[in-house]
Order: C-alpha cells, then sequence, then structure tokens
C-alpha cells in the first residue's frame, strides 16, 4: 500500500509519478523495469519514490491497481451502454467482449502493464498483483452471473464458480493474444483486425454458452439479437 506522503502529493505530481511508472513496467515489466528511468520521467528523484512506496514491489502494485481501475471503469461503462441488466447474458457477453479486447487494442500501456502483471515470473510479485486484478474481475462478473441465473438464462445445474473460472481464463486470453505472438496457438488471433475477430471471439463465448446456457436455450445463430443498445 502507498504511504500517506503519496495521498497527499498534489494531484499533478501524483499523475506524473504514476504515469512514469505504468509506461515504464508497460514497457519492460517489473523485474527489469527501472526506477531510476520511472524519477527522471516523472520530474522527481529516486529517493522520493521511496518516500511514497515502500519499494519497487509496492509501486509496481500500485500501478497494476491504477490499470485495472482504468479497465473496470471502461467496461462497466460499455456494460451499461450495452444494457447490463436488461439485455440477454451471452449476447451482453459477446458484445462487451469484442468491446474488452478493442479495449487493449486502444491501450496500449494498459495492454503493457497487464502483459506485465500476466507473465511476471517471481511469484511473489505475480501473487501481489493478481490478487488485485482477479478482485476486479469477480466483483464485476460476479453479478451478472448471478443475475443471469436469476432469469433463467443459464442451466439449472449450471456452477456459477466453474462459469466464472472460465471467464477469469477466456478475458485475459482476449486482452493479450491478439497484441502477442504464439499466445494462441490454436485460433491464431494474433495480428487478426477487428473484423476477423469476431467470429473467434463469439465462438468461444458460444462455446460458454452450450456448456452453461439454459438446456432448451435457441442457438445463437438461430435467435434474433437481444444485445446492447
Amino acid at each position: 500500500m502507498p504511504k500517506a506522503t503519496w495521498d497527499n502529493l498534489p494531484p499533478g505530481k501524483r499523475a506524473r509519478v504514476m504515469d512514469a511508472a505504468l509506461a515504464e513496467f508497460a514497457r519492460h515489466g517489473f523485474s527489469s523495469g527501472s526506477l531510476n528511468v520511472i524519477a527522471r520521467e516523472a520530474g522527481v528523484a529516486k529517493g522520493s519514490l521511496f518516500q511514497y512506496f515502500d519499494d519497487k514491489l509496492d509501486l509496481f502494485a500500485t500501478a497494476c491497481e491504477e490499470c485495472s481501475l482504468r479497465v473496470r471503469d471502461h467496461m462497466a461503462a460499455a456494460l451499461e451502454r450495452h444494457g447490463a441488466g436488461e439485455a440477454d447474458f451471452w449476447a451482453l457477453l459477446r458484445v462487451a467482449a469484442m468491446d474488452w479486447v478493442a479495449y487493449f487494442r486502444d491501450h496500449p500501456v494498459d495492454r503493457g502493464v497487464t502483459f506485465a502483471s500476466n507473465f511476471e515470473i517471481d511469484p511473489q510479485v505475480r501473487s501481489a498483483v493478481r490478487r488485485v486484478t482477479n478482485r476486479h474481475y469477480t466483483e464485476v462478473l460476479t453479478p451478472l452471473i448471478k443475475l443471469a441465473a436469476d432469469r433463467g438464462e443459464l442451466r439449472a445445474d449450471a456452477d456459477h464458480a466453474q462459469l466464472l473460472a472460465y471467464l477469469l481464463l477466456l478475458l485475459p486470453h482476449l486482452a493479450l493474444a491478439p497484441f502477442g505472438p504464439e499466445l494462441d496457438p490454436a485460433l491464431g488471433l494474433y495480428g487478426k483486425d477487428p473484423e476477423q475477430l469476431t467470429a473467434p471471439v463469439h465462438g468461444l463465448v458460444g462455446a460458454l454458452e452450450r456448456a452453461f446456457g439454459p438446456v432448451n436455450h435457441v442457438p445463437d445463430q438461430q435467435r434474433p439479437e437481444r444485445t446492447a443498445r
């Protein structure tokens, strides 16, 4: 957790430090990210960073939290725009998944920090940052799954924890595989443009729909769209 001195910084200075940290960790990850570079780009002394944070891991975890909040805020707005609470869960999930991919295409710094947090080899560092990001995922997804169950959009015997687990695997994959070579040897998502990604992304959501949707549901390809507004 950042020290009280961090919260007491003027907003502009805090933003400069955080922007510099996000950019450096996005480029080089935690292990190779340089505190010297962060301090220089932020216009502060390197020693000042230790007045704001306990250590490098504390700064990295704070940067990952900031990244997670930005992604969460964007997707919360997207879900609202697409009629969360009203739209069919599976239709909502398809359109939101495409928004998700588009966000990481358009925000390379957040994409880089997400790469860094997912592929960090130090288990202590990885655990610290994944705990934060997993909390944001579950706090958004769990109410949507519950609502889908209440409205009969899941099988009566569907295991909600299993569905959440699959989504926790799928979403990081969709965030990174289109932009990282060799992350997806099965579907070949890397380098595809948005139109080319639509079919495989919808297909992955469709596989979950077939596994967890109601037994008598109309297949996705045969039913009218009840998607986002």
